[in-house]
């Protein structure tokens, strides 16, 4: 190996970890059920960030929908649940990524990310609830 690819490499590496830093905290999907079944639990929400179209579809009971390209002009009616757990998810992945930083830009700090997004979730066959 060249200098050069080797140099590449190790910078490759370094990029990958520091994006791995700054990921978001996963809550499992069973660990989301077990909020979901406390009675009266108010203490997190669920945020959607697909289209309104794609939440419409089906989406996860007691979910919030804003689309990730909308968070920064909806940061004030998120305000309630700066202080808050706030579960963010997409269909995949990138749509909540994009979001969540956004979050993390207007100071929300306790949020996790929905593990296998809502592929996964559908995938485990988890109930969803149709309609607004």
């Amino acid at each position: 190996m060249t200098f050069k690819n080797l140099l590449l490499v190790f910078i490759s590496a370094v990029i990958s970890l520091t994006a791995c830093a700054e990921q978001t905290a996963k809550i499992s999907q069973q660990e989301l059920l077990g909020l979901m079944a406390k009675a009266n639990n108010h203490e997190f929400v669920v945020l959607d960030v697909r289209t309104a179209e794609e939440f419409d579809e089906g989406h996860i009971a007691g979910a919030i929908n804003i689309s990730h390209d909308e968070i920064e002009d909806n940061i004030a009616k998120l305000g309630s649940y700066k202080d808050k757990l706030v579960i963010v998810h997409c269909r995949s992945g990138r749509r909540a990524a994009s979001a969540e930083d956004d979050l993390l830009e207007n100071g929300f700090k306790n949020l996790r990310h929905l593990d296998g997004d809502m592929n996964g979730w559908q995938a485990a066959k988890h109930p969803l609830v149709k309609g607004h």
